[in-house]
C-alpha cells in the first residue's frame, strides 16, 4: 500500500506524516474504487511548508484519463490568511497538473518550438478537478505557500494511474500506452 510504504519511510518526520495522514483521511484512503479508477498519494516539503495530495483518476476507453479529485493537506505553520493559502494550493496544483497532463516544450534546431498558449497547452478550466484544501492547525512560524503544491501533483497522478492501469509512467506529460 503506498500510504503504508510512506509511513515507514517518513518515521521521524512528523510534519510530513501529519499532512499525509490528513490528506489520506479526508480522501477516504483505503475505500474501494470502481474498476478503471485509481487513487495515488504524494508528499513534499519546500519553503518550510509540507504538502500532501491524494488524487483520484478515471481511465477512459481511448487510453486517456481524467483527474477527477485532488485532496490537499498543507502545514505552512500559523495560517495567517487561510483564503490565500487555499488559493495558492489550488493554483500551484493546477500549474503542476498542466505539466503532468499536457505542457510540453520541444526544441527544434536549438530553439523552442512553442510560442504561446495556442501551442503550449496549459490546464483548461474543464480539466480542473474537484479540489479540497485542508490546512493543518500549527504553532510553527508561518512559511511559504506559493510553490509547495506544484511538485506534488505529478507523482500523485502517476501513482493513481499505476493503481488504475498497472502502468508505471516516468516522463511528463503523463501518457498511457496502448
Amino acid at each position: 500500500d503506498p500510504l503504508e510504504f510512506r509511513r515507514v519511510l517518513l518515521k521521524g518526520h512528523p510534519r510530513h506524516l501529519g499532512v499525509m495522514e490528513l490528506a489520506a483521511a479526508k480522501a477516504g484512503w483505503g475505500s474501494p474504487m470502481a474498476a478503471g479508477r485509481g487513487r495515488g498519494i504524494a508528499v513534499h516539503e519546500s519553503f518550510n511548508s509540507y504538502v500532501a495530495q491524494v488524487v483520484e483518476v478515471t481511465l477512459h476507453d481511448n487510453k486517456s484519463f481524467s483527474v477527477d479529485r485532488v485532496v490537499i493537506a498543507v502545514d505552512c505553520g500559523i495560517a495567517v490568511n487561510p483564503d490565500v493559502i487555499r488559493a495558492q494550493m489550488e493554483g500551484g496544483m493546477g500549474y503542476g497538473l498542466a505539466a503532468a497532463l499536457s505542457s510540453k516544450i520541444t526544441l527544434i534546431d536549438g530553439g523552442v518550438a512553442q510560442s504561446n498558449f495556442h501551442d503550449y497547452t496549459v490546464l483548461r478550466i474543464d480539466q480542473m478537478p474537484a479540489v479540497e484544501v485542508h490546512i493543518v492547525k500549527s504553532e510553527q512560524p508561518p512559511s511559504g505557500v506559493g510553490e509547495p503544491a506544484t511538485p506534488v501533483i505529478a507523482p500523485a497522478v502517476a501513482n493513481a494511474l499505476y493503481q488504475a492501469s498497472g502502468q508505471r509512467l516516468y516522463a511528463l506529460p503523463l501518457q498511457l500506452s496502448a
